[in-house]
């Protein structure tokens, strides 16, 4: 499995990066993949090369902004026993404080701020167990309850990301009226960080859930949601703000490191079956009743009731088909 660690460092790379720039916008442009091409820029040709690829093969990238330092492994040097990362060709070196536990350095990328060391750690062998439990992700109220149909203990996790997207929704309104856009940007960047970390701690909870109850993780497989799925204008901004893809990723890695299996199911009438009965029943906001047996529920703890026993669909999780396109050798997926 391969993660991506995160560290700062205190090194002025602007040189370096203006000219990683310059090479992607070449290969963009010209869609080659020889560093010779590149040369009169003066960036290190295994650096240049790294670029190159990146940027001449993908044809949907028509332009950047920023573009990283990209080292392969074969010029990166670690010793464990100092926890120090050498990087020769830059003259630059570090210390890193992240598990020992890798088998190796895939790569590493550099910014104006941080290091992304993409390392690669072995998976402990997947357990085997009947027992699952149920995951409903929402964009209002909980952003997840989970529900073990065994126990019949439930768990709400995330209740108050709703009131982060509405408040932030509100101060980037106000400050765009205002004309003040940069400003705006900011508050849209610093409520992505402040979600991606509710998304750490809910996922970890979630996992650490499974891995007491020696369960397997259902969800339900949201691909194509907000083009397959009919709402009010009014909800339009809840279902666009919801990151729930980081989070399902964030569940999917964490899940893979403790060995535990993670199994998506057809999401359809899952918060208006009854959990109880099975059939069809009336659900009124967060309400659900039953007509035919008469239970009363929160629709989300029906719905996560009927995710953990609903069986498995066939389909890959999110980090294999990022493994399959080629993108696990950017910060993007299972950041730590």
């Amino acid at each position: 499995m391969i993660l991506t660690y995160k560290v700062k460092h205190q090194r002025d790379f602007s040189e370096q990066l203006s000219k990683a720039k310059k090479i992607a916008e070449f290969a963009i442009k010209n869609r080659k993949f020889s560093s010779k091409d590149v040369k009169h820029i003066g960036l290190k040709s295994m650096i240049a090369n790294q670029i190159l690829r990146k940027y001449g093969r993908n044809k949907k990238i028509k332009r950047t902004n920023s573009v990283n330092l990209i080292i392969p492994n074969q010029g990166i040097k670690v010793d464990k026993q100092t926890r120090c990362i050498e990087i020769p060709c830059l003259k630059f070196s570090f210390e890193y404080q992240f598990p020992n536990n890798f088998e190796k350095v895939n790569q590493i990328e550099i910014n104006k701020e941080y290091v992304f060391v993409s390392v690669t750690v072995s998976e402990k062998e997947q357990i085997k167990t009947d027992k699952w439990i149920g995951i409903d992700l929402n964009t209002t109220g909980h952003v997840a309850v989970i529900a073990d149909s065994e126990t019949g203990k439930v768990h709400k996790l995330g209740k108050k990301a709703e009131h982060i997207h509405l408040k932030y929704k509100n101060t980037r309104k106000h400050l765009q009226k205002s004309g003040k856009y940069k400003k705006a940007k900011l508050v849209k960047n610093r409520e992505s960080r402040i979600v991606k970390d509710l998304n750490r701690k809910i996922s970890k909870e979630v996992v650490e859930v499974a891995k007491e109850s020696n369960s397997g993780i259902k969800i339900e497989n949201l691909k194509g949601i907000r083009q397959t799925t009919k709402y009010a204008k009014s909800f339009k901004y809840s279902l666009n703000s919801w990151s729930f893809y980081q989070l399902q990723s964030m569940i999917e890695y964490k899940a893979k490191l403790q060995g535990i299996p993670v199994a998506y199911i057809d999401p359809q009438y899952t918060s208006k079956t009854c959990s109880r009965c099975g059939l069809i029943g009336n659900r009124g906001g967060k309400t659900f009743k039953c007509p035919h047996c008469g239970h009363v529920d929160h629709a989300d703890v029906a719905a996560a009731f009927n995710i953990a026993k609903r069986p498995l669909s066939i389909g890959r999780l999110h980090v294999d088909r990022d493994t399959c396109n080629g993108s696990t050798d950017t910060p993007k997926v299972a950041t730590v």
